[in-house]
């Protein structure tokens, strides 16, 4: 893993400077180190050697043992090491300025948070399904804006239009339909906050879509009406279905998280909740968008698919400043000192 150190900049001689990854100057010091020693070593073999032959009579009595050429090649070592060090800190020298664009659409994601979604006739359930679908969806956006409305019986902003992907994942975790302050299914409430949220949306794009995450079940609020404003607005929706057609039993859990029984009606009777595909299918067709559903699989990769042929917009321009890189400037000749250690004999043995 990628040692994360912020990066140091400093002006030096009039040139704007700095070290990428500073935290691999610990190389440096390691190269260092070594060199140090090498040094140490040679020193202490000197004195070694001194006390037991007088210097006159080293080179007859132990021909070829060089007492400098170990300190020369650890001295290579190290000082190959510390130029690694500085090459993988990547320095940086001068700088250019950029103009960089961002081009893509709006989408807003409204994601159905009632208490049907808990239902587990998909793995694991309803709502994990639909989490999985709009993660899958966020890794695959290239460069367009994402917000998230969720809804149950009402519906309110979670997310706004934004490109840091990672601030939606988060947002979307902390989605509960036990916190939603009213339960139904307000698909027409979701619809039109959706809309209002393009609508605000700074340079806004040519082409903006709502991806609907629902099972369609016990819808409520005016969705004829909400739609019929996304329509007039050439706003498309992508409805994406999560649930079963069989049906399942909606779960009551207690505030431990642990499962008590499913959920009632009035007469006492367990209530069966199924994927409403008409009321989904309907939505999608009056607004020029379209259905997706897969019973054992991710159907995001279908509604991303229909994105990537709308037009794309430019949504942002900035001037963002670029740092020369200069690490090749120390690791060449780091490569070129660590052969050169390789190639040095310790020792020279004459020949018989």
């Amino acid at each position: 893993m990628m040692p994360t150190l912020d990066a140091w900049r400093f002006t030096l001689l009039g040139y704007q400077v700095g070290l990428a990854q500073p935290l691999f100057l610990g190389l440096f010091g390691v190269g260092l180190l070594l060199g140090l020693l090498a040094l140490l070593k040679a020193l202490g073999r000197r004195t070694r050697l001194s006390a037991l032959i007088a210097e006159r009579h080293v080179t007859a009595l132990a021909p070829g043992v060089s007492v400098w050429r170990p300190a020369v090649q650890g001295g290579l070592y190290g000082l190959g090491l510390m130029l690694f060090g500085l090459a993988l800190a990547q320095p940086q020298c001068g700088t250019k300025s950029e103009l960089t664009k961002r081009r893509g659409i709006d989408v807003v994601v409204a994601l159905d948070a009632s208490k049907s979604m808990l239902a587990r006739d998909v793995q694991p359930s309803r709502l994990d399904r639909a989490r999985l679908e709009l993660n899958t969806l966020l890794d695959e956006l290239k460069g367009d804006r994402a917000g998230l409305v969720v809804f149950a019986g009402d519906a309110f902003v979670q997310s706004p239009l934004t490109s840091d992907y990672s601030a939606v994942k988060l947002f979307l975790r902390a989605v509960d339909p036990d916190a939603m302050p009213q339960g139904g299914t307000n698909v027409g409430a979701a619809l039109r906050l959706a809309k209002q949220v393009l609508d605000n949306a700074d340079r806004g794009s040519k082409e903006r879509v709502v991806v609907l995450l629902s099972d369609g079940e016990d819808l409520t609020g005016d969705v004829r009406e909400a739609t019929e404003a996304l329509k007039d607005a050439r706003v498309q929706v992508l409805a994406v279905g999560v649930g079963s057609d069989s049906g399942e039993p909606i779960p009551v859990y207690d505030r431990r998280g642990e499962f008590v029984d499913y959920k009632k009606d009035s007469n006492g009777d367990t209530v069966i909740t199924r994927l409403d595909r008409a009321g989904l299918t309907a939505i999608a067709d009056a607004t020029g968008g379209a259905f997706f559903y897969q019973p054992n699989g991710v159907a995001m990769g279908q509604v991303v698919e229909r994105i990537d042929q709308l037009q794309k917009s430019e949504l942002e321009s900035r001037v963002t400043v670029r740092y020369d890189e200069r690490f090749q400037w120390f690791a060449i000749p780091g490569l070129v000192l660590l052969v050169l250690g390789m190639a040095l004999i310790p020792s020279r043995r004459r020949a018989a």
